[in-house]
């Protein structure tokens, strides 16, 4: 039977909680706008939202790189998931938040990112008939405590840009209740990829909202791999040694470019709108190439590939990272909104009641001779891939960076690296 790839990426903006909620009973306005389908953007607004994404996913990369074994996360659904937050945020909390994420002035960014989800979400088309073509589907969602009052204008952006549909939910008296409820959405969103997102205990009586962004992507290589020609190979670690993999390989003809320390290649997916690139550092060079990798570094590999014929190996693997990202968005700028004197989320309520109490991401990645899987989910809570003659053999026999990415737009969806395949 055919597999079924899924790259599935959450992020999860929850726990609104109020400092101070005074015992005050409101009615939250619940937006009837519909979402965008045209939204007016600048010439240069996507690309420009585009080269801030992929420069913020590079910065928390370098913060993150630090921790040992594999890594895995996507950037993209952090930085869609913090826009919906850095709606409601104003002053010096705005001003970080742009800064550390590098986003667009608010009337810019969400049309922005309103039209390149929906560019990513658009039909392709797949001249081989046995392959589907590669599907991206984004859904947004709002979970709101019922007696509390948002602002009309927060939700009216929300659904205008991100078209996140409004669940009144009563988090005072049944926030187990709701915590399942918003669970079941999310593995109903994912094809039950991502199980029990929120941690039992994590929604409480002083919840106030949960913002849910929920990413499926299906893609088969464009040039699957034989799984007869997979066969186990060593694996040489950081530390000296080896382990035995299973060795995916096949001949094909595909970007390449040899630069001073490193080599990086080009695997695209069916219907050629996504692509993985790999970069594979010289034996003894992969501290020297990670520790160098910034956005410049990605833009003049990807601008100078060229098509080569390879006999290509790579290793089959498969794990998962989970982290907290509290500190790193810290260290990056982002103060403010974690600090419950300083934080401004004013646009959300009206009042200074709202901050940032911890952000937490986890992925997951599968690779193997049909394609790819992955899945990723990130929780901001706040309180109140024989035999003719090729150009050249490539064994990938060491420790290599990925990413994967959206061709046409440049947006990179997850990037990572493998130690370690096993």
């Amino acid at each position: 039977m055919k597999k079924t790839y899924v790259l599935i990426s959450i992020m999860m903006i929850f726990n609104l909680l109020i400092s101070a909620c005074g015992g005050t009973q409101a009615n939250i306005t619940q937006s009837n706008i519909n979402r965008n389908k045209n939204p007016s953007t600048r010439e240069n607004d996507i690309k420009i939202l585009v080269d801030g994404n992929n420069s913020f996913a590079l910065n928390i990369y370098q913060s993150l790189r630090a921790q040992s074994g594999n890594l895995i996360l996507s950037p993209f659904s952090i930085s869609l998931a913090l826009a919906m937050t850095y709606a409601g945020a104003h002053g010096e909390t705005e001003s970080q938040m742009a800064q550390t994420l590098h986003f667009l002035p608010q009337e810019q960014l969400h049309p922005s990112f309103n039209q390149l989800d929906l560019n990513l979400q658009k039909e392709n088309i797949n001249s081989n008939k046995e392959q589907e073509p590669l599907q991206i589907k984004i859904a947004n969602s709002i979970w709101a405590e019922q007696t509390f009052g948002f602002l009309k204008e927060f939700l009216d952006t929300l659904a205008l840009n991100y078209g996140a549909g409004i669940y009144l939910s009563d988090f005072i008296n049944n926030a187990e209740p709701t915590r399942q409820e918003i669970n079941n959405w999310v593995s109903d969103k994912t094809q039950e990829k991502i199980q029990n997102l929120i941690p039992e205990g994590s929604l409480n009586p002083d919840t106030r909202m949960v913002l849910v962004n929920a990413i499926y992507f299906k893609a088969d290589w464009l040039d699957q791999f034989d799984a007869e020609d997979t066969f186990n190979h060593p694996f040489n670690l950081l530390d000296g040694t080896q382990v035995d993999v299973p060795m995916m390989s096949q001949g094909m003809y595909i970007p390449y470019i040899q630069e001073d320390g490193y080599q990086a290649i080009q695997l695209p997916y069916a219907g050629e709108t996504a692509v993985m690139n790999i970069i594979i550092p010289d034996e003894g060079k992969f501290e020297e190439v990670e520790s160098s990798l910034n956005y410049e570094m990605l833009t003049d590999i990807f601008g100078n590939m060229n098509q080569t014929s390879m006999f290509l190996r790579m290793p089959k693997f498969q794990f998962e990272s989970a982290f907290s990202l509290s500190d790193v968005l810290k260290e990056l700028g982002m103060t403010n909104a974690f600090d419950r004197n300083k934080a401004d989320f004013s646009g959300m309520t009206g009042k200074k009641d709202l901050f940032i109490s911890e952000v937490i991401h986890k992925a997951f990645v599968a690779v193997d001779e049909e394609g790819t899987e992955a899945a990723a989910a990130t929780a901001v809570i706040m309180e109140t891939t024989g035999a003719a003659m090729y150009d050249m053999t490539l064994v990938i026999d060491h420790p290599f960076i990925f990413l994967i990415r959206d061709l046409e737009s440049g947006q990179i969806l997850f990037i990572g690296r493998v130690l370690n395949p096993q």
